[in-house]
């Protein structure tokens, strides 16, 4: 165990240190430079863990830190040198090295403009909170915190080193890494940062979608995530980069008609993150794609809201119209595709399940469910038991039972009927053999038929899928037309 010391008259405290952090300081002293392991790593040691990930700062320029580095570092790569970094592994660990900087921004652009510095104290100050503007000088294991970020740390509280303002006008994005800190620690903002973010939420135009989603994706997969949206939607900051979840809250009527949707789909989150299972299960946590959906499931109800006769409100379709606007707005932020594709299925399938307790489902129904979800199925399992947040504890217990019935169900006949694969009895090689059919539209409507006689029914025989193959093409149009078999047509005879 090494030992850091805050300076005279300060408490001794303790860390963990690998031994790469120290040689690594060794060298640089050796070579005559500074060098002290900074912000996130130095955070994570007071709250009792270690990341692979380390990042240094020092006096060194890259090219001194190269020459320095380059017989130590398993390997080594300068695609951050124009930004003052050089990045290595070494240990199994992953390693920037930066030169101190005075960084500054051009008020209009999305990239920063770097200026190199001499100073520790004045490479801190840049950094965005003072939770993150702490450093250990190597290989002394000196901590050095000339913004209180230890006190800050202690009590649950995210300030900046220099006026927030000054913060975020060099960055915007750090108003999204604050709501991602209050999602993954816990932490509340000063006054004085909410009133930055506040007034300035509209600065995070001129960041890059790629940026806040990055960020975004963070946040969501928080310990905490309602206080991090919580905070995006008090500041303002999500009317840009989450317009869907900011109308939630109008989703409330004087009259107090229905419930809240916002705080509603706050709770689904938690109780959908709380469903997460291991590293071993089915939805290892956390999963963003359960989440997201979680957070998404009602965005669609502010355009289908309907007052009815009698005062009831309705929300007709709000599935599927939240299911377009939340691929919508995930294309906006650059989500690939699949997880685009993903989150948007949860969403309009949400609703899905609420026909069971009712009327009951055939196995034809449960099968469509199962086929419908796809690989999907284990987190709808999941979104659907979150969406339960009613305080009558009988609609409660009567809604999880339903649920039991039909997962119980799903087991009995993915067990005799494999539904993981549903395919058709025969595939599309044997219907163009039994049919005499060149690849074309036509083998797949026969296909689809065949697919869904197989939802219906289950699975048939071989005899009868071929008997019931004949007998539907019997009865399509093309039958009789030669163009679209591989049979030539009589030839003509003089």
């Amino acid at each position: 165990m090494a030992h850091a010391h805050q300076g005279s008259g300060s408490p001794t405290v303790e860390f963990a240190v690998d031994p790469v952090v120290l040689e690594l300081g060794q060298r640089f002293v050796a070579a005559g430079y500074e060098l002290s392991l900074v912000g996130g790593p130095v955070r994570d040691l007071f709250l009792g863990r270690q990341s692979p990930d380390l990042d240094f700062t020092t006096n060194a320029t890259p090219d001194q830190t190269v020459t320095i580095i380059k017989k130590w570092a398993d390997n080594f790569w300068e695609i951050g040198k124009a930004f003052g970094t050089i990045g290595m592994r070494k240990a199994g660990f992953q390693i920037e090295v930066t030169t101190y900087r005075a960084e500054a921004y051009d008020p209009e652009s999305r990239k920063p403009v770097v200026a190199f510095g001499s100073s520790l104290i004045d490479d801190l100050q840049r950094r965005d909170f003072t939770i993150n503007a702490m450093a250990l000088r190597l290989p002394s294991l000196e901590l050095v915190d000339p913004f209180g970020g230890v006190r800050d740390l202690h009590d649950l509280r995210l300030a900046t080193p220099g006026s927030p303002e000054d913060s975020f006008s060099d960055d915007p994005l750090r108003m999204m890494r604050a709501a991602r800190f209050a999602s993954a620690l816990g932490v509340t903002v000063r006054d004085d940062v909410l009133a930055a973010m506040t007034s300035m939420a509209d600065r995070i135009s001129i960041i890059s979608a790629e940026r806040v989603r990055d960020e975004l994706v963070k946040l969501i997969c928080g310990a905490h995530p309602r206080h991090g949206i919580n905070l995006l939607v008090d500041t303002g900051i999500a009317d840009h980069v989450l317009p869907e979840v900011s109308a939630l809250r109008l989703e409330s009527d004087e009259h107090h008609r229905h419930k809240d949707v916002y705080q509603h789909s706050l709770q689904v989150v938690e109780q959908a993150a709380a469903l997460e299972s291991g590293p071993e299960g089915a939805v290892p946590g956390p999963d963003f794609v359960l989440r997201f959906a979680a957070l998404m499931h009602d965005v669609g109800k502010p355009a289908t809201r309907r007052f009815e006769p009698g005062g009831a409100v309705s929300f007709r379709h709000h599935d599927m119209v939240g299911a377009k606007l939340t691929a919508k707005r995930m294309k906006a932020l650059r989500f690939d595709n699949d997880t685009t594709k993903a989150v948007a299925r949860l969403v309009e399938l949400h609703m899905r399940f609420y026909g069971y307790g009712e009327a009951g489902w055939s196995d034809s129904a449960v099968r469509r469910y199962v086929t419908d979800a796809g690989p999907l199925l284990h987190r709808l399992h999941r979104l659907t038991r979150s969406d339960v947040t009613t305080r009558n504890q009988k609609k409660a217990d009567r809604l999880s039972f339903a649920y039991d019935d039909l997962e119980s169900r799903i087991a009995d006949i993915q067990e005799r009927e494999s539904l993981e694969a549903v395919r058709p009895d025969l595939d599309g090689a044997r219907i163009m053999e039994l049919l005499k059919l060149k690849p074309g539209p036509v083998v797949g409507r026969a296909y689809r038929f065949l697919l869904e006689e197989r939802m219906e029914h289950g699975p048939l025989d071989l005899g009868d899928a071929e008997n019931k193959l004949h007998a539907w093409w019997a009865e399509q149009p093309e039958a009789a037309t030669p163009a679209e078999t591989d049979v030539e047509p009589p030839k003509e005879t003089k």
